[in-house]
């Protein structure tokens, strides 16, 4: 073989190389806008995402054979759910070309030159979801989402419920407008923090918030979340006719939209770019979300000659700011207890000043993190903060250390009340098991009231809040302290709402056993096994004094749940408050009459599909009290499964392993 037979094999060799190096890329770009755009996730950061972007740009630019027009690079991120109306966009809502340097918004500069001169128009680049407001005759008729840009998602009963976006302009216009929907930093923080107390997944950041909360199928939901919108363009009009974006920007103000805050008209491509490190020195202040900066051309006759390609239009580019690292020192590590009992360490940092931002404090996440690093109090870190994201210690320089580090442990008890710290098998989170624990309040006061608790009507999220803040209370007994001055002062005229909350407290002293179980939040336990300890123990007494070895043998519950409960009621908080409850007069007893008749005894019934004459919760409850069981799920273990209309995959389960299926009939004869 001669040489320029080895160099062609070589060729070879390295193309193949890199097609699999493209096709895995768009893979795991396909799997991240999937979970960005349709289903409003973002488990990395937006600058992990543009550097995958960016890699796989410069690969097909190098190698244009490899190119696909299923490529991530040659289409528009999202489409439509099929939950909702589609929406064609009359005008297509295009994406942004991004750059990541000044030399590339130089670049930029000099491509427009070669078409004509123009002045730019600098704006903040709002991370949130695009949306489109069609109005005729001055009148809101349509919003839709961006979709994939030609096809939307139409949510005009939610952005009716956007206080911001105006139902009637002040001119009959007929005209569609292009913003983002968004939500501000510390309605996002309110947003998270409701959500951890009510037990709720949280939400990763603001953009993702915003984006799950305009697409909601009720808009009730919605109008719950705090959504506002900027306006940054204008799609469609008639009888319109503006020179400059500036001044268009200036006339949608005018009509009574929210146009975005910060633009500034520059004579030139130095001065875009001073207003463009302007807003990323400044964005820490900015009371909403950025993922970047915007340059326009102004000139709007010039920017019909630059035109778009299909996927962004040629005469704007997406400045997105670059994550900044700064080295700092583990000044001492901290632990603080969330809502939820979790315990969380913080590392305390000399501060140092990033992205626009002195830090002085980073989570740590977990204990698992810190093991993972090897992070000890005294050690020189690198922490990275990127636009508005939550500050986080990337590296530890253990080539810095002295000796004198320190190593960490996490707590053996909670720091805030005293009470045991645990760590349950399969979770990373430490969590206080404290009741009365004065972190844990609002959540467990909340809980405790809820429908799957006391159900305390009246007694909300809002409401717990505002008696905790006016210290009327502070855990869960106090709520039958509570006198109707007290609740009255919550609100104006607010007589006959305490009356109402203080009848509902008075009620929920008369509910079941199960319902009191159930509130008390014990880890692993829910409405379904508070209702079989209920039946099988009668009194909470009972309940107090069985031991591990009892709760595992008679419920068919493992050991982690046994344990859960046995240490739950011999915690001192436990005790104390239990003892007021029933100095309150609140039951602690079994009021449903216990069967005589076991006839479903250890059988476990599984339901699926819809019951004609049961909900499901009825013919549970009817399966139980015949001391039979149900699960969720089909096994061979299955006695019976109780199909009802359109069952599914339980059914077919149920019919692979020879379970017997019965039906709603034969159900109503078996417990005649």
């Amino acid at each position: 073989m001669n040489f320029e037979d080895t160099q062609i094999g070589l060729d070879q060799f390295t193309k193949k190389d890199v097609k699999i190096e493209i096709e895995e890329l768009r893979k795991k770009i396909e799997y991240y806008s999937k979970l960005y755009y349709d289903e409003d996730n973002s488990p990395i950061t937006d600058y992990e995402y543009d550097m995958m972007m960016n890699k796989l740009k410069a690969l097909e630019k190098e190698n244009p054979e490899f190119i696909t027009k299923d490529s991530p690079t040659q289409k528009v991120g999202g489409k439509a759910r099929d939950d909702f109306e589609k929406v064609t966009h009359e005008v297509p809502l295009l994406s942004l070309q991004d750059v990541f340097s000044y030399e590339e918004l130089y670049e930029f500069d000099k491509r427009i030159k070669q078409t004509g001169d123009t002045f730019y128009c600098v704006e903040t680049k709002i991370d949130g979801l695009s949306c489109a407001l069609k109005y005729e005759n001055g009148i809101l008729v349509q919003g839709a989402t961006r979709g994939d840009g030609m096809v939307g998602e139409d949510v005009t009963e939610n952005v009716k419920t956007i206080k911001s976006i105006p139902q009637k302009l002040k001119e009959p216009l007929n005209i569609t407008v292009r913003g983002e929907v968004f939500i501000s930093k510390e309605d996002f923080d309110k947003l998270n923090e409701e959500r951890e107390v009510l037990g709720q997944p949280l939400f990763a950041n603001a953009r993702n918030a915003a984006a799950g909360s305009l697409r909601q199928l009720d808009p009730k939901i919605t109008a719950q979340r705090s959504l506002d919108i900027y306006i940054f363009n204008v799609q469609k009009t008639e009888n319109k006719n503006w020179n400059s974006h500036i001044e268009e920007l200036n006339y949608l103000a005018n009509l009574g939209f929210n146009v975005v805050p910060f633009r500034k008209l520059c004579k030139n491509i130095d001065e875009a770019v001073n207003a463009v490190t302007e807003i990323g020195e400044n964005r820490e202040e900015l009371g909403f979300g950025i993922d970047g900066a915007v340059i326009k051309v102004d000139d709007l006759k010039l920017r019909e000659k630059l035109g778009t390609t299909f996927k962004v239009p040629r005469w704007a580019v997406a400045y997105k700011y670059p994550p900044e690292r700064k080295e700092t020192i583990v000044k001492d590590i901290i632990c603080q207890v969330g809502r939820t009992g979790a315990i969380t360490p913080m590392a305390i940092l000399e501060p140092v000043k990033v992205a626009g931002s002195t830090i002085s404090k980073t989570t740590l996440h977990n204990e698992d993190f810190i093991k993972g690093k090897d992070l000890m109090i005294g050690d020189h870190v690198i922490i990275q903060k990127q636009g508005d994201v939550i500050p986080e210690v990337v590296d530890v320089l253990k080539e810095k250390r002295t000796g004198q580090e320190i190593k960490f442990e996490m707590p053996k008890v909670c720091p805030v009340c005293g009470a045991d710290a645990v760590r349950e098998e399969g979770e990373s989170a430490i969590r206080c098991t404290g009741i009365e624990c004065p972190a844990k309040a609002l959540r467990n006061i909340v809980h405790f009231a809820s429908d799957s608790g006391m159900d305390i009507e009246g007694l909300g999220y809002k409401i717990v809040e505002q008696l905790i803040e006016k210290n009327l209370i502070s855990n869960i007994a106090d709520i039958y302290d509570l006198k109707l001055e007290d609740i009255a002062s919550l609100k104006k005229n607010g007589k006959k709402f305490a009356q109402n909350l203080i009848n509902a407290i008075n009620d929920s002293k008369n509910r079941d056993l199960s319902n009191l179980i159930s509130a008390f939040g014990i880890r692993h336990v829910g409405n379904k096994l508070a209702k079989t300890l209920s039946r099988k123990y009668e009194t909470l007494d009972n309940l107090m004094n069985a031991d591990i070895e009892k709760l595992t043998s008679e419920n068919d519950i493992g050991e982690v749940i046994a344990d859960s409960i046995y240490t739950f009621f011999r915690e001192e908080q436990t005790i104390d408050l239990i003892n007021r409850l029933k100095d309150a007069g609140v039951n602690t007893k079994s009021l449903k009459e216990k069967s005589t008749d076991n006839r479903f005894e250890n059988m476990t019934f599984v339901l699926t599909g819809a019951l004609s004459k049961y909900s499901r919760e009825q013919a549970s409850e009817i399966i139980e009290n015949f001391g039979g069981k149900t699960s969720s799920s089909v096994s061979k273990k299955t006695t019976y499964v109780l199909a009802g209309e359109d069952a599914g995959s339980k059914l077919i389960k149920a019919q692979n392993l020879g379970v017997t299926i019965i039906s709603e009939q034969e159900f109503e004869d078996m417990i005649k």
